[in-house]
């Protein structure tokens, strides 16, 4: 199936709920509305002509210009009825939901795609972006106690943490962009 067709299937299907699509991209990809974006994602697991059953990468973006946190997710649908090679792709896309900054909320998919509980930590812990409804939305790569989405564009790393200097990668003691 392609892009196109796996787009004019969810604009079908969901209308407005599909904000923008762009498929002349690397890796073409619709925008979901974030209120919708369960019923969406349940929909491209479920449905058998999507049958996207792995979730292979979430990647969180920001959209600093536009005040606005995103989250890309690359599916995959990989045949699971034994008439194809396992290791060949049916049809591959990726979904974009955006949020706002200053609030930033989308609702989680790790029941729907287990390989989604890390992936939404990792973004939760890097860019602040709450997974409403995720089982354990705790910080993963950062310490308890850190302040801050080190992602995020607009990011000031600290001059310390716990009496430790903070440097850049250029060995600056002002680390700031």
């Amino acid at each position: 199936m392609t892009s196109e067709e796996i787009c004019d299937i969810l604009k079908g299907e969901f209308g407005e709920a599909v904000t923008d699509s762009v498929m002349d991209a690397r890796r073409p990809y619709v925008v979901i509305d974030a209120a919708r974006w369960e019923e969406v994602a349940r929909f491209l697991r479920d449905d058998p002509r999507m049958a996207f059953n792995m979730l292979q990468c979430l990647s969180a973006i920001d959209l600093l210009e536009d005040n606005k946190l995103g989250a890309v997710y690359d599916f995959f649908c990989i045949p699971q009825d034994g008439t194809d090679d396992v290791l060949t792709l049916r049809h591959h896309f990726a979904v974009r939901v955006v949020t706002d900054r200053d609030d930033p909320h989308l609702p989680t998919v790790s029941h729907l795609w287990p390989a989604a509980d890390w992936h939404e930590r990792e973004a939760f812990d890097m860019m602040g972006i709450v997974f409403d409804g995720h089982p354990n939305l705790e910080r993963i790569l950062c310490p308890d106690d850190w302040e801050g989405y080190p992602l995020r564009k607009d990011y000031e790393f600290p001059l310390e943490y716990h009496g430790i200097p903070g440097t850049t990668e250029h060995e600056l003691t002002n680390p700031r962009h």
